[in-house]
């Protein structure tokens, strides 16, 4: 009888996350080669931002969820490019001298110091419409209706209501004090409504109707929340250069965050909570959903 050998995290994770970097990097070759002309120096930034770095968490929970479903691989590695565009524009944005002035990035220095900041700026720009532009093409979906709720999925998730108006609650995050409750909401706009895009648009892909997507929505709550506490306690215990980015910043800014409203320990006992209730919403899918449960357990083990 041939023994049965449980797949651990690990096993799973290193030739998943290995697979999605090159496939993105691949895809952002293939959607921004640089032209013969003065724009030249616009795509070489964007390139600079969207190729050769990051982890590509949201493009994997895409493409796992996008799994569960059977959807080809083609689709589901252009819609979840789309999302690392997305994420790409708001860090060059973010780096910038009127928002974190940071020199670093993923090892590299920020696309502000590598070109200029109307470069940087204009990147940013153009990357946020290389998002949209990609869902809309039939590579991505031959149906109107699934390139629409893509649209509709990723747009919501960046603006106002999602990343967008997080960074603008963190931005005034200083003056106004805040407690648990008011981190917790500026730590699901600015960082879990994008991680939940990716699984939402997943499934989108699958064609689960809406009201079948309640285990996936509770699931991309709790990581999103998970991964924001990680991301707090790397910034106080972490290595910068294995973070490839500067830390300590949120002490300097005086900032609210986990780490300092509950405490390192209470912290991390969170975080780690919600990860295990998060592969339990996955229950349903068994085995099936065995990468998306290793990606969850990796948000608080992660070292950058």
């Amino acid at each position: 009888m041939n023994e049965v050998v449980e797949i651990t995290a690990p096993d799973l994770l290193a030739p998943a996350f290995l697979r999605i970097q090159r496939e993105i990097d691949s895809a952002f070759d293939a959607f921004l080669p640089v032209p013969p002309d003065s724009r030249a120096r616009l795509v070489e930034a964007m390139r600079h931002a969207a190729i050769g770095g990051g982890k590509r968490v949201r493009p994997l929970l895409l493409t796992a969820t996008a799994e569960l479903f059977g959807v080809a691989r083609t689709p589901a590695v252009n819609a979840a490019c789309a999302v690392e565009a997305i994420h790409c524009y708001s860090l060059v944005h973010d780096d910038l001298p009127c928002m974190d002035d940071d020199a670093l990035r993923h090892g590299k220095p920020t696309v502000h110091r590598a070109f200029d900041e109307a470069t940087a700026v204009l990147a940013g720009d153009a990357l946020h419409a290389l998002a949209f532009d990609i869902l809309t093409q039939p590579d991505t979906s031959t149906d109107p209706f699934v390139r629409g709720e893509l649209v509709a999925a990723l747009a919501r998730a960046s603006g106002h209501e999602g990343m967008a108006g997080g960074q603008m609650m963190d931005m005034a995050a200083p003056d106004e004090g805040y407690d648990l409750a008011q981190v917790t909401r500026l730590q699901q706009l600015k960082t879990g409504a994008l991680l939940a895009a990716s699984v939402e648009m997943g499934a989108i892909l699958g064609r689960l109707p809406p009201e079948g997507r309640g285990p996936l929505r509770a699931y991309a709550r709790d990581i999103g929340l998970a991964f924001q506490i990680a991301d707090d306690l790397l910034d106080v215990e972490g290595d910068a250069a294995l973070a490839g980015k500067a830390l300590r910043k949120d002490e300097g800014q005086g900032k609210a965050t986990f780490v300092t409203l509950m405490g390192a320990d209470k912290a991390r006992a969170q975080a780690r909570m919600l990860v295990e209730q998060a592969a339990g919403h996955l229950a349903g899918y068994g085995a099936e959903a065995r990468l998306l449960q290793a990606i969850a357990r990796y948000i608080v083990e992660r070292d950058r």
